[in-house]
């Protein structure tokens, strides 16, 4: 029997769109990472110029199978429409900041409306949200797919935090949570941006070959210099800030609005 409290997911993840979830979700990371992981041989050094570029052709592909596996675990007519809702509503939140000294409203939505609605609903509004908001903000570009995978696993982080606690424990752990997520969006897109702004060779740069540790050195000081500081800790503050003073009011409003909605609930009458 389900919880009062805990409103039916939005979007049903069985078995099969599970495992390709957490497939696509660690060859994602993997795309980012690939900075740190490449040791290529000084004859093929050549080539290593073109990963970046094979990374933003294939993760639009895999992000498009992730929501088309998603969409047969079973996205109703009320979930595409409150997932629509909520994309307008993020896209329409994003350009008030426009990014100022990190200010970002687009991510506490996502991850109050991932704690409520499930990790399946949290990830596909991440892909829409950073998607309809680029298309407002004229934001299309490279960096777009890597934005939208990393914000999916943000609403896909939110849905499978623990359930039971609620009230002021549970704002505490969002609270937690959006600090958390706006240093982990923040290092995954310095992770993609590091091979291109830092460059080559000596300071920052990303060197191809060279050892693990020194790569990674590398690219701890030049995100702590460009991004951690400045826009990390600003959206972080962010988000802390829109939870507390919003998250009570939102959380309520969006476990109503699952409840009157009862998603799953045709599909039940329809198998009994």
């Amino acid at each position: 029997m389900t919880d009062f409290l805990t409103p039916p997911r939005a979007v049903r993840v069985p078995l099969q769109p599970a495992l390709v979830l957490t497939l696509a979700s660690l060859l994602g990371l993997a795309m980012f990472c690939w900075p740190l992981l490449a040791h290529p041989a000084p004859s093929g050094a050549g080539h290593t110029a073109d990963a970046p570029f094979v990374f933003m052709a294939t993760l639009p592909v895999l992000i498009l199978v992730v929501l088309a596996e998603l969409s047969r675990g079973g996205i109703d007519a009320k979930a595409l429409a409150l997932l629509g809702v909520l994309s307008a509503v993020n896209a329409g939140l994003r350009p008030l900041g426009a990014g100022t000294g990190g200010i970002e409203l687009v991510f506490f939505l996502l991850v109050l409306a991932g704690r409520v609605f499930g990790a399946g609903f949290g990830f596909v509004l991440g892909s829409t949200s950073l998607f309809t908001s680029a298309l407002l903000t004229a934001g299309v570009g490279p960096w777009l797919p890597f934005q939208m995978l990393a914000s999916s696993l943000i609403g896909l982080g939110a849905g499978l935090l623990p359930k039971r606690p609620r009230g002021k424990a549970e704002i505490a752990m969002l609270v937690a949570y959006g600090v958390f997520a706006a240093y982990f969006f923040g290092l995954l897109m310095s992770l993609w941006s590091w091979p291109f702004l830092a460059g080559t060779g000596d300071g920052l740069g990303f060197v191809p070959g060279a050892p693990l540790l020194e790569n990674l050195h590398r690219f701890a000081v030049f995100t702590v210099l460009t991004s951690t500081l400045g826009w990390d800790t600003g959206r972080a503050i962010t988000n802390a800030v829109a939870i507390v003073l919003l998250g009570p009011a939102v959380l309520a409003i969006l476990r109503r609005a699952a409840r009157r909605a009862a998603f799953g609930a045709g599909d039940q009458t329809s198998a009994s």
